[in-house]
């Protein structure tokens, strides 16, 4: 299988391609952003790619993937409601446009949040821009298109989030996560499980489009192939 990941730098982007790189099954990785991750292993190849309106110039080298990892996002907090739409909704459906346009036979994964508006009508701004995104994206024909709707993702593996506010926050949950998981157990993922769930979802498809958070930890518990 060979993917493509977007968001390869933030907290769940950063997960994700831990399992793919994991995965014997992956054959190639190919990470699109605005920085690359540095990381380095054979199968993984990094395009930077500044214009995330505007993906005409390296089409090409968007060809020939069967699955699309989209992680790319940023946080609500003190952003108006034109420059969250922006970033959550105009370029990522300017990024789908093309890759279903190279990729007809591509599976679409993207990461969006429970809570997610679909009625796109509700008083929560990033709720109905993410309920916007996702309903914009079912209709695109894509082989086949899934929404993912984590909750809250604990990090692992060394993972870090790129938004300070974030770090701090799961520094300071760290010691109670074993306890909100006991007491909160649908609410509650981590970014291994949700690497692992996409994989399986890419791979064997799902009986729904919208995954909710306990649809995540489920289909991450299917075992996956493990290789170097």
């Amino acid at each position: 299988m060979k993917v493509i990941l977007f968001g390869a730098t933030g907290m769940v982007g950063q997960g994700v391609l831990r399992e793919c790189l994991l995965d014997p099954e992956v054959e190639r990785v190919l990470t699109v952003g605005r920085k690359a991750t540095g990381q380095q292993h054979a199968k993984l190849r990094e395009l930077v790619h500044q214009d995330f309106m505007d993906f005409s110039s390296v089409e090409e080298e968007l060809t020939g993937y069967d699955a699309c990892f989209f992680c790319l996002g940023v946080s609500a907090a003190g952003l108006k409601e034109e420059d969250y739409h922006r970033v959550t909704y105009d370029f990522t459906l300017a990024a789908a446009k093309t890759l279903v346009k190279r990729n007809p036979g591509m599976t679409f994964l993207y990461v969006s949040g429970t809570g997610t508006d679909s009625t796109e009508q509700g008083r929560s701004m990033w709720a109905r821009v993410k309920g916007k995104t996702e309903n914009a994206l079912m209709k695109l024909p894509f082989k086949d298109s899934y929404m993912f709707r984590p909750g809250i993702i604990q990090p692992l593996d060394g993972i870090k989030s790129q938004t300070r506010a974030y770090r701090v926050g799961y520094a300071v949950m760290a010691p109670l996560t074993p306890v909100l998981k006991a007491l909160f157990p649908k609410l509650i993922t981590d970014t291994r499980r949700v690497g692992r769930a996409m994989l399986q979802v890419a791979r064997h498809g799902a009986p729904k489009r919208l995954l909710e958070n306990p649809d995540i930890n489920s289909l991450a518990q299917e075992p996956l192939p493990r290789g170097a």
